[in-house]
């Protein structure tokens, strides 16, 4: 694989090249068929990538010198290890799914060709990410995805909606991209190098909680912040659900919003070396969490209740890496890849089936009209809920044990954030598959299963949430951590993570994650079901909680109000004050004295003879009066 790892980024590649040129002339099939079969090699490769990893190691692979001044360079090199392996396989193996899907669900859409191109670019861009040996190349890849995400989620630019939706993923994640980018200078100025190899072997010889570490994993986590939508700079993705499904499936659900995730485990060695920095990651995604949690339970769109759990299970990683488990982290990432992107597909369907309808309000009863759809999403929603043996289960149950040893407050926070999570899943569920059908006369008519473009990806994913939880099963099942194994040569303990909590019986603290999801779906049962509640119409009272939930806890008012508005209020003044009056105001002075002076000697030119005499006999005057004035 060492002689032909650069085509696993490369064939992506290709077709977005291909579809891009050719989309106005290649057939929908061909459109299709080479966006997806592309990916689907670039899986296989990396399959055989895998599994050279697992019989022979890690493996760097240098194509070319890219810039090399002096004693600066960077090599244009791929890094293939037990960390950028599993992410290949998720990418690819998700990433392949999707476009299958998307050959039907975008089928009658006038920019089907570009809509492949631009999955095939993102798909680069992320195996880029991922594959870099060094901070350079994973930042380009970094800045691809989100070039990628803004013409993904604008794709429908037409809508003025969501070409602001586009415009403001694109300006949050710079926000973060920033601190990125500013974090890498200093690590090139602390370790004098972008390579991971040599960044990594130099931090393992620095002392816990220097302030260098501290200032380089803050600006990193800065710029994970953006990307993978934690607080502050997290309202961005759910607008972004302004794009076609699929795109909620790929990008923020298996790949793009996990980037920041990979990068902290990637640099975990730093991390662990600033305790103090944790910390503070584990607060914020505690928070994140709970946050996308309590907006979610509100939410009668399908595709925002699925937002908000994008964003509640990212903090939920985010709290692993912040307690030093990166390895329940990572599983997290992977589970949260099959079920989430099974979601959104899922939803996908349902919309597709009631002719564009996104209101749960307006669905009901479509369980047996669409039986493929209705068994996998249940499938999905047992799994993000936390209820065994499902792969949400075990890597959320991981995470809670570890906070648990790191913070007994944090770990009751979690559990009953976990509990948000079984209540509005099956929310949605019972909201849209149970009861009677509440769409329109013409949509009950229309209501059909999808084709098998749709559904086959659908099934894959659901077993995919089924099994994938014993990538790391528990010893506490008698099982061995395979995940924990995996990893174990990238990771490096953390120094006084723990704190001084008894380690508790994991089987007790499974029963009772496992307990709380299960009282949840029993309540949202008794709810939607037996008792057929319906949440209000917008026009209608809402109490004042419910209010502040379903209006996402006014952040984006309160962003514009001290933000945007103050900004643009500062950008008009230095417009209109500084940029014209001043700049603008002295500039166009220094040019109209010129001009205005010549105006006025232009009067001198009248063409009489007897004014021009006088004239001269003035300035001989003049003359004499200046010499004798002299002497």
């Amino acid at each position: 694989m060492d002689k032909y790892i650069w085509l696993i980024p490369v064939l992506p590649l290709a077709g977005f090249i291909i579809n891009g040129l050719g989309r106005n002339t290649l057939s929908k099939k061909m459109i299709g068929f080479i966006g997806s079969f592309l990916v689907f090699a670039s899986f296989a490769l990396s399959v055989a990538a895998f599994l050279q990893v697992r019989s022979t190691g890690a493996f760097n692979v240098t194509l070319y010198d890219w810039i090399h001044v002096e004693y600066f360079k960077i090599p244009f090199a791929f890094l293939v290890d037990q960390l950028s392996s599993i992410m290949l396989l998720i990418i690819t193996g998700v990433g392949f799914l999707i476009h299958l899907y998307s050959i039907g669900y975008m089928h009658d859409d006038e920019g089907y060709g570009k809509f492949f191109a631009y999955l095939n670019l993102f798909v680069f861009f992320m195996l880029l990410l991922v594959l870099g040996s060094n901070y350079v190349i994973l930042f380009i890849g970094w800045e691809g995805v989100g070039l990628c995400s803004y013409l993904l989620i604008g794709f429908w630019y037409n809508n003025p909606a969501y070409a602001y939706a586009a415009k403001k993923a694109f300006i949050m994640n710079r926000i973060g991209d920033l601190g990125f980018l500013i974090g890498m200078f200093l690590i090139f100025r602390v370790f004098g190098s972008f390579e991971f190899a040599t960044v990594f072997k130099t931090a393992a010889t620095m002392h816990s909680g220097q302030v260098p570490l501290f200032v380089i994993t803050l600006l990193l986590f800065i710029g994970a912040t953006g990307k993978s939508a934690q607080i502050p700079l997290f309202t961005w993705l759910p607008d972004a659900m302004a794009g076609p499904t699929p795109v909620s499936a790929l990008i923020h659900a298996a790949t793009m919003v996990t980037a920041g995730v990979y990068m902290i485990v990637r640099s975990n060695i730093l991390f662990s070396l600033s305790p103090d920095m944790m910390e503070v990651i584990a607060i914020v995604g505690l928070a994140t969490a709970t946050l996308g949690a309590l907006i979610a339970l509100t939410q009668t769109d399908i595709k925002k209740v699925l937002a908000y759990s994008t964003v509640s299970q990212l903090g939920y990683m985010f709290l692993g890496l912040g307690v030093g488990d990166y390895t329940g982290a990572f599983f997290h990432v992977i589970t949260h890849a099959f079920f989430k992107a099974l979601l959104f597909l899922g939803a996908g369907s349902v919309i597709h089936a009631v002719s564009g309808e996104q209101d749960m309000r307006k669905m009901g009863g479509l369980k047996g009209k669409l039986p493929y759809t209705f068994a996998t999403m249940l499938i999905g929603t047992i799994a993000i809920s936390g209820i065994p043996p499902f792969s949400g289960f075990f890597s959320k149950d991981e995470i809670l044990y570890h906070t648990y040893l790191f913070s007994p407050a944090m770990y009751v926070i979690g559990v009953i954030v976990a509990m948000f999570t079984s209540f509005y899943m099956f929310r949605l569920m019972f909201l849209t598959f149970w009861g009677k059908f509440r769409g329109t006369h013409e949509q009950e008519h229309h209501l059909h299963e999808s084709p098998l473009s749709m559904t086959i990806p659908l099934i894959i994913l659901a077993i995919l949430s089924t099994v994938g939880g014993f990538l790391g099963l528990p010893e506490s099942w008698g099982g061995h951590d395979w995940l924990a194994g995996w990893l174990k040569p990238l990771l490096i303990s953390v120094p006084g993570a723990s704190s001084n909590a008894v380690p508790p019986n994991e089987l007790l603290l499974m029963g009772v994650s496992a307990g709380v999801a299960v009282i949840a779906l029993i309540y949202a049962y008794n709810k939607y079901v037996k008792k057929a509640t319906l949440p209000v119409a917008d026009t209608e009272e809402r109490s004042f909680w419910e209010n502040l939930s379903y209006n996402k806890f006014y952040i984006d008012e309160l962003y514009d109000a001290i933000v945007r508005k103050p900004l643009d209020a500062l950008s008009t003044f230095f417009y209109n004050v500084v940029d014209r009056a001043g700049i603008d105001g002295l500039v166009n002075s220094i040019g109209r004295g010129p001009v205005e002076a010549s105006k006025g000697l232009r009067l001198l030119q009248t063409g009489n003879v007897g004014f021009y005499i006088f004239m001269m006999v003035i300035g001989i005057i003049a003359v004499l009066v200046y010499s004798l004035v002299r002497i």
